[in-house]
């Protein structure tokens, strides 16, 4: 079993992460129970969601994905890649499933070690060398090891609340009905003051998110190196995904941008948000940081 480094980098930034999103999200429904808007079954139901994502956030995340858990009769090799990885990090084995999508990429989800799924999509597979699906894999089980991918849904999920709360506001006007004048004329600057306060609480949600995602995206690439023992892989891996990424037709990219935070390359299609909220350093930073620790592992 390798030894691996403790990142106290990453754990600041997670906990620190959902601290703040902690915050923020407190913060807003003080608001919206000081402004006098129903708040309490909203919550009741987001937490009751939250228990479910906490739960079977692997099981979704596979549906959504249209993923198949296959067996190691089906897919000797990735499987026996798998194992092999998980004894040098030291965790359990996650069950591993397939993406039958053009989409060269791969991703892990699940709420721990050993609640977790790894996923590769058949355009990973037919595109690249064995040694470079193995640091892919190593990759994504680093996050697996990091428990970074518990934290960063939980994060998204903090944030998804605020804008269903803003959705519903804007949706069903608060419960505006007849009433006084000065009764609707209150609820009428709630209807100007609530978007605005949930267009505050989601982009520094989504902000923090992005900082974290990109962080645990080093930190992995990292893990993948330390793994292999071959930093070289991973960037010769990140440079053809990258590159196929570019030929993949529009259509099948937003089919599954969703996913971004979760992937090792975002699919990104040229007029989608995603491309000015990047979960992900830019490919170029990511092959900088893996040549130089493979400078200071040899020095």
């Amino acid at each position: 079993m390798v030894r691996w480094p403790h990142d106290y980098g990453l754990d600041v930034r997670m906990f620190g992460t959902m601290f703040l999103l902690a915050v923020v999200y407190f913060v807003f429904l003080a608001v919206l129970a000081y402004l006098g808007v129903e708040t309490l079954l909203l919550v009741v139901i987001m937490g009751a969601i939250l228990l479910i994502q906490f739960f079977f956030s692997d099981r979704l995340v596979l549906m959504s994905m249209g993923a198949r858990e296959v067996s190691a009769q089906e897919e000797p090799r990735l499987h026996e890649t798998l194992t092999r990885l998980c004894a040098i990090a030291g965790i359990p084995r996650p069950r591993l499933a397939i993406v039958q999508s053009p989409v060269p990429n791969a991703f892990a989800t699940g709420r721990s070690p050993a609640h977790s799924v790894i996923a590769v999509t058949t355009g990973l597979t037919s595109m690249l060398r064995q040694e470079e699906l193995e640091a892919v894999i190593a990759h994504e089980l680093s996050h697996v090891r990091n428990r970074d991918v518990m934290v960063i849904t939980l994060a998204g999920f903090i944030s998804m609340i605020a804008f269903f709360l803003f959705r519903n506001w804007l949706l069903f006007g608060g419960g505006m009905g007849t009433g006084s004048r000065g009764t609707r004329d209150n609820k009428t600057a709630l209807l100007i003051l609530i978007p605005i306060l949930a267009a505050v609480v989601w982009v520094i949600s989504t902000l923090l998110i992005r900082a974290l995602s990109r962080y645990r995206e080093f930190a992995a690439d990292k893990g993948s190196a330390i793994l292999t023992g071959n930093p070289a892989h991973l960037a010769s891996a990140l440079m053809k995904i990258s590159g196929q990424m570019e030929r993949v037709p529009t259509k099948d990219l937003r089919e599954v941008e969703g996913m971004n935070a979760f992937f090792i390359i975002p699919a990104i299609s040229g007029s989608s948000i995603f491309e000015l909220l990047s979960t992900h350093p830019t490919v170029e930073q990511r092959i900088a940081a893996l040549e130089q620790f493979q400078r200071e592992a040899k020095g």
